[in-house]
């Protein structure tokens, strides 16, 4: 299902956190088309989940993605219900199982976006598009984290999914670094979610510091001279 929260062609950045504060200082520097959440995102934040879900939806206009924790296929449908209440741009994430596919087609025919987490193959990304997925989320670093190169999976993902024009969007998740991100960008990932920290590195680089460093000390013979 194509993704109508957001329009245009570039990658999109989703913030991985259920800190509302943090979500609040990228979203000021353009760097928040959307959210994701998860339930241990959520106790971090020690917080209400509907009340904090509900903040973030009150500012945040592109895709908010709340996690189901049913095991049974009528247990996220049920959930599914409730998360469609806390805001008009809520995605459904649900987790890649038998069950979970079956909750999948059932709210990709109503419209509903979903969200499928936890894929760690090509497979299970192929039967998430088969599902009608609206998202996938193929969590790099945890492979890379087991002697894998999760980006390799993401190159596997972008060719069946082109091979076949599945509109599912790959959404790279468990982003550990900046390299994560800029590897995800060439390969040509949709979207990629970054914790607020790594978000904050990609500012970073000594010749920038460097240069900013001397453009302030130069600076100061202005006021000196004046």
């Amino acid at each position: 299902m194509v993704d109508s929260f957001i329009l245009g062609g570039f990658m999109k950045f989703f913030i991985d956190t259920a800190d509302v504060d943090a979500i609040k200082t990228a979203y000021d520097m353009g760097l928040v088309d959307g959210v994701t959440t998860n339930p241990s995102l959520i106790k971090q934040a020690g917080k209400d989940h509907e009340a904090t879900i509900r903040e973030i939806a009150s500012f945040v206009p592109g895709p908010i993605s709340v996690e189901t924790i049913s095991t049974t296929t009528q247990g996220m449908l049920d959930e599914a219900e409730i998360y469609q209440t806390w805001g008009q741009n809520i995605v459904i994430k649900i987790v890649m199982s038998p069950e979970g596919m079956q909750a999948v087609k059932y709210l990709s025919a109503k419209g509903i976006k979903t969200n499928v987490t936890v894929t760690f193959s090509a497979a299970q990304a192929l039967i998430a598009a088969k599902a009608g997925a609206t998202y996938v989320s193929p969590f790099v670093g945890r492979l890379d984290d087991i002697g894998h190169n999760g980006m390799d999976l993401i190159e596997q993902i972008r060719t069946i999914y082109d091979n076949y024009s599945f509109q599912t969007k790959i959404l790279v998740a468990s982003v550990r670094n900046p390299i994560h991100l800029l590897d995800a960008a060439l390969i040509g990932a949709d979207v990629a979610t970054v914790p607020p920290k790594t978000l904050q590195q990609l500012f970073k680089h000594p010749l920038t510091e460097k240069g900013i460093e001397q453009f302030l000390e130069d600076a100061k013979s202005f006021s000196t001279n004046g």
